[in-house]
């Protein structure tokens, strides 16, 4: 009776835990997106590799943002794993990986930009850019319908994992759909970033434009660690549990794994700041060169690409 007690007690603080959190979400997310979108589509002529990335990102952003309301009710009400669930599941479980591959693929994208000018024109168009994205959405599509243990079978309740059988599959979904790309990110960030600050321009205008391009590297960087980290990490944890059979940790693990699920859903709403940033930027920086590759442009006597890709 008590432990039926708690787990209605622990279930409630969750609902509303996931309450607090996706209301502002939902509220900021919803109109950001959509200006983001308005934005890159119909104010930024041209198209880009950025604006490429930036798209794919609002769109994996704006189906993550529609299934957050679904998951609160789904979760609180212990709905049944039946169609609705699946389907629900198969949009949260494609467009989360969708946003941390492209948050990479823009990482990668700015270092090549950065480090191999000369480079870059061979490796890097918008229709490159578009085709890796489509390969993306596809396999993700793919991936998640013919998954079992992502459509919840053999769980009698939606997003509630009761089984304690280790799923190797999530382990090695969680070191190639997070902590691979993890890695990439850090480094290609890193490398910008000390690029940049290594060649700071002695004009005031440049200088000013070069710590700007610093400042949301750092912040894309920092975010996409704060939101993620915490719920890839407890993913490992518990499938460390599963494979020792502590049962005993099962349910502050499940907790911990709700509340930094409803942290990593927040990134949907934080990358709206991080499209304003680069739209605000983007014609001001399109029209200058990154100070740390410009001996390399005068000794090939090329033009250096445009600083665009530093501020998506």
């Amino acid at each position: 009776m008590n432990n039926s007690t708690d787990d209605n007690t622990l279930s409630d603080g969750i609902a509303l835990l996931q309450l607090i959190v996706y209301i502002p979400v939902l509220a900021l997310g919803i109109p950001l997106n959509a200006i983001a979108f308005w934005v890159f589509c119909c104010k930024l002529k041209g198209w880009t590799e950025t604006k490429v990335y930036m798209i794919n990102l609002i769109v994996a952003d704006s189906f993550l943002l529609f299934t957050l309301p679904f998951v609160a009710y789904l979760t609180k009400y212990k709905h049944p794993a039946d169609r609705l669930c699946t389907t629900i599941h198969n949009i949260y479980f494609t467009n989360m990986p969708m946003s941390i591959f492209i948050i990479t693929l823009i990482a990668i994208d700015r270092y090549i930009a950065i480090k191999f000018p000369l480079k870059a024109k061979v490796f890097r168009s918008p229709l490159k850019s578009a085709s890796i994205c489509g390969f993306l959405w596809i396999t993700l599509i793919i991936y998640c319908n013919v998954h079992p243990k992502l459509h919840n079978r053999g769980e009698k309740f939606c997003f509630r994992r009761e089984s304690l059988e280790p799923t190797y599959t999530f382990l090695l979904s969680s070191i190639f759909g997070y902590f691979i790309p993890l890695g990439i990110v850090i480094f290609c960030s890193v490398q910008v970033i000390r690029c940049l600050k290594k060649n700071m321009a002695t004009s005031p205008h440049e200088t000013k434009l070069i710590q700007k391009a610093v400042h949301i590297v750092s912040v894309n960087l920092f975010v996409f660690i704060v939101c993620f980290s915490p719920l890839f990490i407890t993913m490992l944890v518990r499938f460390a549990v599963e494979v020792t059979g502590a049962s005993s940790l099962v349910s502050a693990v499940n907790i911990s794994f709700k509340v930094s699920g409803c942290l990593a859903n927040c990134n949907c709403c934080l990358d709206a700041f991080c499209y304003y940033f680069a739209a605000k930027e983007f014609p001001e920086f399109s029209s200058m060169f990154p100070t740390c590759m410009r001996s390399k442009t005068n000794e090939n006597q090329e033009s250096q690409p445009p600083t665009d890709q530093v501020m998506a």
